[in-house]
């Protein structure tokens, strides 16, 4: 009995392997290894002034406060907002499966440090009728410790050069 379980269990695992997902595609790559702590200061380095002179820890605890909303692992799920895995460069209202705002949708601009740090600042009075509700980060060391800390975790690779 245990090995008819057995095999039945087997091949319901199997019947899952190689199929599409949802959308009619391939399933999505297997995410890459979190960077290591040497992979991650070495980032930091090299990113320019101020964010190479950040705080990577501060910036992970001052991102707690994000983490109910956002995710930023890649291939992380979209949540209350956004997941955050290859937002530099990134357009924004521009992630796949999430439903933004007309004014994010539409306003023109790729995220880069300098538009997250405004962003983060006041995302009310930055852009007007956004739906993110969170008051800010008025304190410009905590802006810049989480924006060098999205910059290593979320997969940002500084320009050559």
């Amino acid at each position: 009995m245990t090995r008819l379980v057995l095999t039945a269990l087997i091949a319901v695992t199997l019947t899952g392997c190689g199929q599409d997902n949802a959308e009619g595609g391939a399933a999505p790559a297997v995410a890459r290894p979190a960077p290591t702590a040497a992979e991650k200061a070495a980032l930091l380095a090299a990113l320019p002034a101020p964010w190479n002179q950040a705080d990577l820890e501060n910036g992970r605890r001052v991102f707690a406060r994000c983490r109910s909303c956002h995710t930023v692992t890649e291939g992380g799920p979209n949540m209350t907002g956004p997941n955050l895995y290859g937002v530099f460069g990134r357009p924004a209202g521009s992630e796949p499966k999430f439903n933004y705002s007309a004014a994010v949708k539409n306003a023109g601009f790729s995220w880069d440090a300098e538009h997250l740090d405004h962003w983060l600042q006041n995302p009310r009075t930055f852009l007007q009728g956004t739906k993110m509700s969170f008051a800010g980060l008025p304190d410009a060391t905590d802006r810049r410790d989480v924006i060098a800390y999205l910059k290593v975790e979320t997969g940002y690779t500084p320009p050559a050069g």
